[in-house]
């Protein structure tokens, strides 16, 4: 039984390959020998067969070659101008970060951003109103003249408030796709289905209700603007 050696260095697995070649062991077992060894994902066959190719060529260097072309330019101050201009502006493309670092490559400068400084672009949270400082405060106001009301009166209070709200109500509700799912076979000629607008009539409605349920349901005249008066 083989004891399974992880994370070798490739000028290791290249040194075994060029002694069992020296050897006259067949690719296919060399193969076989590395992956006993070194675990199955060392290196694939080809590469071993191309290796060995190389090596009868008369190659005889085992270490990673050097490379042409710019060196790395990921380093501590690139990360560093990077996060600066994310803070900057938290809207910006990758396109717009090229063009402040035009000697780095989009894909170097997105994996600064995603993997190296952990930042992911989201979308803003759609909320019902934006509120102002006086409307929370006024909200602030509000809970505490219900907190006071409710030590005074205790639970009886709650009976007291009516909440009422409004929406658009179309005169006809288009048909979803999820409610259009049916079962059909193979064979089954395909269903067809126009395309509905909400460009329809609708009227406003207004719901109010208490602790205990629904108190009003009111459609209003087309036109009529929703006021204290109303």
């Amino acid at each position: 039984m083989f004891k399974t050696i992880e994370g070798a260095a490739d000028c290791e697995i290249r040194s075994v390959i060029c002694f069992l070649n020296t050897r006259n062991v067949l690719p296919s077992e060399i193969h076989h020998q590395i992956c006993q060894v070194y675990g199955e994902n060392a290196m694939s066959d080809g590469m071993v067969r191309k290796l060995v190719r190389m090596f009868n060529e008369g190659w005889e260097n085992v270490h990673n070659e050097v490379r042409s072309g710019h060196p790395s330019l990921v380093n501590d101050d690139l990360l560093h101008m990077v996060n600066e201009r994310v803070r900057d502006d938290r809207r910006f493309t990758i396109s717009d970060l090229s063009l402040h670092f035009p000697q780095n490559s989009r894909t170097l400068l997105y994996d600064n951003g995603s993997s190296d400084l952990g930042y992911r672009k989201v979308c803003a949270q759609w909320v019902p109103k934006m509120l102002t400082e006086e409307h929370k405060k006024q909200c602030v106001a509000c809970a505490l003249t219900f907190l006071m009301c409710y030590h005074k009166e205790g639970d009886g209070m709650l009976s007291h408030i009516v909440t009422g709200d409004k929406t658009w109500v179309s005169h006809i509700t288009p048909e979803s796709k999820q409610q259009s799912l049916h079962w059909k076979h193979t064979g089954s000629p395909k269903r067809k289905k126009l395309k509905q607008t909400f460009l329809t009539r609708k009227i406003m409605c207004t719901v109010f209700w208490d602790r205990q349920g629904v108190l009003l349901v009111e459609f209003l005249p087309q036109g009529t603007t929703i006021n204290t008066a109303v």
